[in-house]
């Protein structure tokens, strides 16, 4: 591959990408900085006559039944998340439903997160199949942007003693600090 197709592969590629790595930025800043965002819930159904098996086979038709117990209606998840006694529908980047069992009584919760809570659970990549498999496209693309970022500057004499220097001082950050919290 000629460098200025790899030049031009490398550009467009970053522009494709940048929306996704601002989100990525922008959701684990604020996360990290203590916004981490809200997500409103109300009880809208609670029952001590029905029970869920988390480890049953039909856990997601069980489910679905006892949301239509509960009144929701024309509402769809990908799939049930188990953590402890609740239950989780997925994705969870948008409006969904908690399932709390314990002490005999089974409890449906509709769960709206904000904005921030939104970006964070895409973030965490608890969002929609499609939404899933971007993230793996752009972890491989932005691999290729920065391995060929990387590659354009030590290929290029001028660049090379900078990019060098400046990659081993990143280097040596990113250890540095890997080193002290682990």
């Amino acid at each position: 591959m000629n460098r200025k197709l790899l030049i031009s592969i490398h550009l467009y590629l970053a522009a494709f990408l940048a929306p996704a790595v601002l989100l990525v930025a922008i959701s684990g800043g604020l996360y990290l900085v203590g916004v981490k965002g809200e997500v409103e819930q109300e009880t809208i159904y609670s029952s001590t006559s029905i029970t869920i098996d988390s480890k049953s086979a039909s856990l997601h038709a069980d489910v679905a039944a006892l949301l239509a117990i509960a009144g929701v209606e024309s509402y769809s998840y990908e799939y049930v998340k188990v953590k402890g006694a609740n239950l989780y529908t997925r994705p969870t980047s948008s409006d969904h439903y908690i399932i709390k069992s314990a002490e005999g009584v089974v409890e449906v919760i509709h769960a709206r997160p904000s904005l921030q809570s939104r970006m964070i659970e895409l973030h965490k990549g608890h969002g929609p199949s499609a939404f899933k498999t971007f993230q793996k496209v752009f972890a491989v693309g932005l691999m290729f942007i920065i391995l060929s970022g990387l590659w354009m500057g030590v290929s290029a004499a001028r660049l090379r003693r900078s990019t060098l220097l400046t990659a081993a001082a990143g280097a040596v950050v990113f250890t540095w600090l890997a080193c002290l919290a682990g």
